[in-house]
């Protein structure tokens, strides 16, 4: 019942036969011909049984029944979707006999549709509607219908986002829905989104909502070995996800720009199987020539009026860092985010998956190694530290997406002072519970971006301004789109390596140091200094900047090169430096008079010699409140 339902989801899915046999029958995929087309050796599917085997630990895989319930949840809410389009065309003076065959449909994408979502993993689906079904239906009556639906909770709208989407919960498995409609009086149970001209006089939002699914069915349909190919996404997810390296709001890379890069290798090495094909991605990406585009296809001719990616027609495409390109029209860059920093951290991962998967493919190492994550904390001896909290947990969870969707800003803010080689924000956020009174207490979240500064004589940083207009930039949206709320807070704050106790949990502490004794690439280093859980706070006062408001520019950054999609050398890349902890000259230092307020003129220097311009007395520090690691 349920693949007729979403009817070209099921037939247009390849199956292993079908790409097999496209492999023995052409040599070309995608943009270019395969580097190599050897078939697998009986060593590299012993050592993809064992990748298959290190994955099970990790909860990447569902079960029959998890898969089952999966399929039930999104039957009801199609279900839901087919009652709510023909009571709207039945309030609209439609004939209930013509209102029974309107149709309307449910399709999914990202990675449920790419089949390598996890245990409890969300969904993302689409809504597609006929004609004369408005996106102000969708988001009022057919909102209204899913809060009377005992099953849904957490129901919430997101109206005015760049893609609207409503989020929720449905009988426990979390959904992401879209809305489109398309310029047709039917939705046909065959409906095929992969024609271009279904574009044809649709508005913006519904285009980005249709290209969620477009771009999904269309990797699968040029990847040679899905498979292959799914087993080697969920390995390169899992891998990312734990060096804290996928996160599209961030600035490191989403789920679509993963699995695109995936699906690249697999069109270089279309007969690979999953551990070859993993050990190919991190040669292939880290000799890649940035900013040269990753494209699985040529792009389309088709010209219904929608902006593309070309940096040949517009500027602003030229400046893009790691350009991913969509593969159906209209194509977008996946990873527009991206930022110096953040592509300097992922090129760096690349080389050292490639260091690692090199003594795995030899049996020097194991599957494992490839999962455990960096120490972040001990790599760094000096942290922003960004902490949001609200009146409530409603609230609260709407304030931290905003300042996420915003800490780039700052990230390109930081990189633009030429003192600091680095700024590394850490996609993993923490918890702490802070009480406001007994009844209330407030949560806290924060984030930390490491700092790296250059090797320099009496070096003084001065970072209010940029810190100022970061919360400046966060508070003016909130408040242009009616968010801000009383409670509502955002605070930076400056904080020491050896002040970290006071603000995570003593399990991150341990993982640090369990982490820290060794390279990612296997070698082994000194140790080096641990963070102190016996610290006293009263030995060291914690610097902060408390802001209330925002603008910043997201800044130019480096000029692009050419556009052709082949495999370059990358010896002469440009790439900052990285400095040795031990080298870094730039040191902060505490003082008990370091408190800077949006009122004040004091700058927050850093100095070699000590000493903090920063006039304001700030109150003795209070014991740190309990941290809970999310």
């Amino acid at each position: 019942m349920w693949p007729a339902q979403i009817g070209s989801q099921t037939t247009t899915q390849p199956n292993s036969q079908q790409t097999k046999q496209n492999v023995s029958n052409s040599q070309t995929y995608g943009m270019t011909s395969a580097i190599s087309t050897a078939p697998p050796r009986p060593s590299d599917i012993a050592k993809t049984t064992e990748l298959e085997e290190a994955l099970k630990p990790y909860g990447v895989f569902e079960s029959d029944e998890e898969l089952n319930h999966r399929m039930d949840v999104l039957s009801k809410l199609y279900g839901l979707v087919k009652k709510w389009i023909k009571d709207v065309s039945i309030a609209r003076n439609m004939p209930e006999s013509v209102a029974d065959n309107v149709g309307g449909k449910i399709y999914t994408f990202g990675s449920y549709r790419l089949g390598v979502y996890n245990k409890g993993a969300d969904i993302d689906a689409l809504c597609v509607a006929p004609r004369h079904i408005n996106r102000s239906d969708y988001f009022t009556t057919f909102f209204e219908l899913l809060r009377q639906q005992p099953e849904v909770t957490d129901l919430r709208a997101v109206e005015e986002a760049f893609v609207p989407v409503i989020k929720m919960k449905f009988d426990g498995i979390e959904i992401d829905m879209l809305f489109a409609k398309l310029s047709l009086k039917e939705i046909p149970e065959n409906m095929d989104l992969q024609d271009d001209m279904l574009l044809k006089n649709l508005d913006p939002k519904c285009v980005r909502s249709l290209n969620g699914c477009r771009v999904t069915d269309e990797i699968l349909r040029l990847v040679p070995n899905v498979d292959n190919f799914r087993l080697a996404l969920r390995t390169i997810k899992l891998w990312a996800k734990r060096h804290g390296i996928y996160s599209n709001a961030l600035g490191y890379l989403g789920g679509v720009s993963w699995a695109m890069l995936v699906a690249r290798t697999c069109q270089l090495y279309p007969q690979a199987v999953a551990a070859t094909l993993v050990h190919k991605f991190f040669l292939v990406f880290s000799k890649w020539n940035w900013p040269q585009p990753v494209l699985l296809k040529q792009p389309s001719s088709v010209n219904l009026g929608f902006a593309v990616w070309d940096p040949r027609v517009n500027v602003q495409d030229r400046y893009h860092l790691m350009p991913i390109i969509t593969p159906a029209y209209p194509q977008q860059n996946s990873t527009f985010n991206v930022s110096t920093s953040t592509r300097s951290i992922l090129i760096e991962e690349f080389k050292s998956g490639l260091n690692l998967t090199e003594e795995i493919i030899l049996g020097k190492q194991p599957w494992e190694r490839l999962f455990e994550p960096p120490p972040f904390f001990m790599k760094y001896k000096h942290f922003i530290m960004l902490s949001v909290c609200a009146a409530t947990a409603e609230d609260h969870l709407e304030w931290c997406g905003l300042v996420e969707s915003k800490v780039r800003l700052l990230i390109v803010a930081l990189e633009r002072n030429p003192h600091i080689v680095l700024a590394h924000i850490n996609p993993e956020n923490f918890n702490t519970i802070e009480p406001a009174s007994e009844s209330n207490p407030h949560v806290s979240t924060m984030w930390f971006i490491g700092l790296e500064f250059a090797k320099t004589e009496n070096l003084n940083i001065d970072l209010t301004q940029d810190i100022q207009n970061f919360t400046k930039t966060v508070n003016r949206q909130a408040t242009n789109s009616k968010m801000l709320k009383d409670g509502m807070e955002l605070e930076a704050r400056h904080v020491k390596r050896k002040q970290l106790h006071q603000y995570l949990s003593p399990s991150v502490v341990r993982r640090e140091r369990k982490f820290s004794g060794t390279l990612k690439n296997g070698a082994n280093i000194e140790r080096k200094r641990s963070l102190s859980l016996s610290e006293s706070m009263d030995n060291s006062k914690r610097s902060s900047i408390t802001a209330n408001d925002s603008n910043s520019n997201d800044g130019t950054v480096n000029n692009r090169k050419r556009l052709s999609d082949t495999l370059c050398n990358d010896a002469n890349a440009s790439k900052q430096p990285r400095l040795s902890e031990e080298n870094r000259s730039a040191t902060f230092e505490d003082s008990s008079n370091n408190s800077l307020n949006d009122d004040s003129n004091s700058t927050f220097s850093i100095n070699d010699d000590g000493s903090n311009s920063i006039s304001h007395p700030t109150p003795t520090d209070s014991p740190p409140a309990q941290t809970l690691c999310t």
